[in-house]
Parts: structure tokens; C-alpha cells; sequence
């Protein structure tokens, strides 16, 4: 707001009424018969994160608890401990098991590791959370060069549309 005796007549706007938070964090449902641990990262309400305080719920009953959802680097042994975990590998969620993984086919992209497993079966990771609103694929498989000579045939048919049409430049 402007006060009185300002130099220069203003007006204030307040960019930021609707917004809540950062993001970082989210609050999600707890469904009923559920131990939650803090510091265990879980899939409630199709955000996946690092649960920052510690809940129970009974069999009737639900509760809320907060996600962090953070991009960050962090600590956990919620691992596959057959897995290797070299640092560089890539890291994915297993939801039926609570567990992460390196076996892409498990689960859904979670991170890299950053500090391979240790003796004691605690990795670091860089934690990337799903993007919001995007489903995201199965395992990729590599591509061959059959593949990538039809995508190029496919890209040049493309450019030649636009060119005829006029949008592109010859």
C-alpha cells in the first residue's frame, strides 16, 4: 500500500494473494491401517516424497500428513539391498514393495545415485519427483539405427511441409 507523503503516486498490487507455498511440500492423505515413519519416502495421493513427521492411522480412520517433494539430495537404506546402487544409477520407486530400486521396470523414475551402497545398505541419491500432471512412461528401450533413420526420414519429411507451406525459410 502506498503511504502517505510518498514522492510517486503508486498502487499495490499483491502478486502472491492466491499462492500457499513454495511447493516444496505438500500435505497428502494417510488411508486407514497405514504406519508412516519420517524420514521413509511414500506414494500418497500420487505424490511421491519423504514423509517429514510420523502418523498411524486405525482401521477406520484416515489422516493427513505432509510430503516433502523437494528436488535434493538425501539419505536411505528403503532400498532393494540386491540391487548394487553404483553411484550414476539410476534410482526407481517399487510401490509394491516400499522400496526403491535400479531395475526400471520396477517402478517409477526417482533419482540418481550419488553415493554408491554403502556396507551398511544406505545410498545418497539426487531425489527427482515425478512431474506433476505428466504420466510418465515405461522403460525405454534403446534405439536402434533402423529407429533413428526413421525418425530422421520422418523430421526432413516434416521440414519439407514447412517449407512448402511457407513457414520455413528454404
Amino acid at each position: 500500500m502506498a503511504y502517505v507523503g510518498q514522492p510517486v503516486p503508486s498502487t499495490v498490487v499483491n502478486i502472491n494473494a492466491a499462492k500457499v507455498s513454495d511447493g516444496k511440500s505438500v500435505r497428502v492423505t494417510v488411508p486407514q491401517n497405514t504406519v508412516i515413519e519420517a524420514g521413509k519416502f511414500y506414494l500418497l495421493d500420487g505424490f511421491f516424497g519423504c514423509a517429514v513427521q510420523s502418523v498411524t492411522t486405525g482401521a477406520v480412520e484416515t489422516a493427513e500428513v505432509v510430503l516433502n517433494i523437494e528436488p535434493a539430495e538425501y539419505e536411505t537404506d528403503q532400498i532393494n539391498t540386491v540391487d548394487t546402487f553404483a553411484k550414476g544409477d539410476k534410482v526407481y520407486w517399487d510401490s509394491v514393495n516400499n522400496r526403491f530400486t535400479t531395475v526400471a521396470t520396477d517402478g517409477v523414475f526417482a533419482g540418481v545415485v550419488t553415493a554408491p551402497k554403502a556396507a551398511n545398505n544406505v545410498i545418497w541419491f539426487v531425489f527427482v519427483p515425478p512431474q506433476m500432471g505428466f504420466r510418465q512412461a515405461a522403460a525405454q528401450a534403446d534405439s536402434t539405427a533402423a529407429n533413428i533413420a526413421d525418425i530422421v526420414a520422418d523430421f526432413n519429411a516434416l521440414l519439407a511441409k514447412l517449407r512448402a507451406a511457407g513457414l520455413m525459410a528454404s
